[in-house]
């Protein structure tokens, strides 16, 4: 079996860089990236020069391209040479001021260096030149940007680089961070060892506390991408799937730069005191409340589930639902074929594959809504709990369908097969056939979709959440889809290969453990 899971994991690897290559082609060469644009409300109040380089930015954020200012490059030059005071230097000043004449600001030395360099590199160099009007005045400054377009290549090599990463004690780019460790630690918030750092990102390495699973840790990172705008840019795309869609819980907290005093300073905060990273830019007061630079928290203290535990609650409860009514009514339709029983079924199968899916969950959900009162908006819902039934019987009721019809035609199927011929003719009895013979045989196709209904809770249900607006897995890949958000675009994708890849090698086990003429051996087939 050990070497039938790695040739699977092999060639699940392999299909995960196929998929990912696959979606960054469409993403970043065959859909208009002018598209991007659509909806921006900022670049609308934009005019001249400005509108051009606020454009040429969000490029660089989606992950287009690569650009780099005239004045960075300046900037760098100057504060190597001089220090910290380059920016009073009149040779800076002429260096910045030299792009707003486009007559002569091809003469200027670092003008000349900025173009050699990035053309080197493979940029092309952009002048915009300053706009005025017709009296001369000044309505745009000129600007001056190297860009180069980013290959499929490298994106995918930056994709796979960043996947894994450990924190070391030079993560901290500080000069003024000289005391560098990782170490075990008393930590007096949990009363609690736990591993911490210096000149980490994290100052807690290795902690625990009272939430499940109780030992956390910030060591060791597993990334599929990140978020590429408004508040998820930068943010891992595992975070995003992970953060609390709850209401925030306020409770009152001792600041951790007052752990150790005797009239500690308590603050009312839904702030994990556990998640601090470096801030280099932290004040005398962060310093005095923190305990050291390590100043910048997350709020993570929330009543509600994160987007991937309402989406895995939802699921399960569908599927579970689903298997409990599909299988017995299927079974039913088996044994009453051509009866009543096995006709109003064949019609709600029918109803069920023919009818679109937005339109039948549209249907139940005015059903669920005039008749039952139940809530079809997450977010105007009273409470949890009831905000999941219309949801998750939108999502049993496809599935129902689904085992109604496998079950039945596989029944059907074991019914007319030699081995019942055979069992008929030593005397057992029609129970006895069905129960020990045609029931198990027929299970065998069932069986191996039982991992990849429970594993498919994951990943949610991309159009019943977004009817519903369920802050789930599948209605966070609507939105990044409505915004042209590819870094989680590529990061759900990925999520969903993924699991995908799991579920067909997890139902091969099963069914192998299940059905004995199945093995991974090759004396036994």
């Amino acid at each position: 079996m050990t070497k039938y899971v790695l040739k699977r994991l092999g060639f699940g690897l392999l299909s995960v860089v196929i998929v990912l290559f696959v979606v960054m082609t469409m993403i970043y060469t065959m859909i208009d990236r002018e598209t991007i644009f659509n909806n921006d409300s900022q670049l609308s109040k934009l005019k001249y020069n400005e509108k051009e380089m606020y454009k040429v930015n969000k490029l660089f954020r989606y992950g287009y391209l690569d650009y780099t200012l005239y004045g960075t490059f300046v900037s760098d030059r100057f504060e190597e040479k001089y220090g910290e005071g380059y920016t009073e230097e009149q040779e800076y000043k002429d260096a910045v001021n030299a792009i707003q004449t486009e007559s002569t600001y091809l003469d200027n030395v670092y003008v000349q260096e900025f173009k050699r360099t990035y053309e080197s590199k493979g940029y092309s160099v952009v002048y915009l030149p300053k706009v005025t009007n017709s009296r001369g005045q000044s309505l745009s400054n000129a600007n001056l940007y190297a860009k180069r377009e980013r290959t499929i290549f490298e994106r995918m090599g930056d994709f796979f680089k960043e996947m894994f990463r450990v924190e070391t004690i030079w993560d901290v780019k500080d000069d003024t961070l000289t005391d560098r460790y990782i170490r075990f630690e008393w930590d007096k918030r949990s009363n609690m060892p736990a591993l911490v750092g210096s000149g980490t990102t994290h100052k807690y390495l290795i902690y625990f506390d009272n939430k499940f699973p109780f030992i956390h840790q910030n060591l060791i990172h597993f990334s599929i991408g990140k978020g590429s705008i408004d508040k998820n840019e930068g943010r891992e795309v595992i975070d995003i799937m992970n953060e609390s869609t709850g209401e925030l819980i306020v409770t009152p907290q001792v600041l951790p730069g007052y752990l150790d005093s005797d009239d500690p300073k308590i603050i009312d905060s839904s702030s994990d005191f556990h998640s601090v990273t470096y801030n280099e830019k932290a004040t005398d007061a962060d310093i005095l409340n923190y305990g050291s630079k390590y100043s910048n928290v997350t709020l993570s203290n929330s009543k509600g589930l994160s987007r991937i535990g309402n989406s895995f609650i939802i699921g399960i409860i569908a599927t579970v639902v689903a298997y409990i009514i599909g299988i017995p009514i299927g079974i039913l339709m088996a044994k009453r074929k051509g009866k009543l029983a096995d006709l109003l079924g064949n019609i709600y199968i029918i109803f069920i594959i023919a009818v679109p899916s937005l339109a039948y969950i549209l249907i139940f959900s005015m059903i669920g809504t005039s008749l039952f009162k139940l809530p079809n908006n997450w977010s105007l819902a009273p409470n949890v709990p009831l905000a999941m039934v219309l949801p998750m019987i939108s999502l049993a009721l496809p599935m129902i369908g689904s085992l109604m019809k496998w079950v039945r035609r596989y029944m059907i199927d074991q019914q007319n097969a030699d081995y019942v011929k055979f069992a008929k003719s030593q005397g057992l009895s029609k129970g006895e056939i069905f129960r020990k013979h045609i029931s198990r045989n027929a299970f065998t196709y069932i069986v191996h979709s039982i991992p990849a209904d429970l594993l498919s809770c994951l990943v949610g249900a991309i159009i019943t959440e977004r009817v519903y607006n369920v802050p789930g897995v599948g209605g966070m890949l609507t939105n990044a889809i409505s915004s042209y958000d590819n870094g989680i675009i590529l990061g759900a994708t990925v999520f969903y290969t993924a699991i995908s890849i799991l579920a067909i090698i997890l139902g091969d086990v099963l069914l192998a453990k299940y059905d004995p003429r199945v093995s991974f051996t090759d004396s036994r087939g």
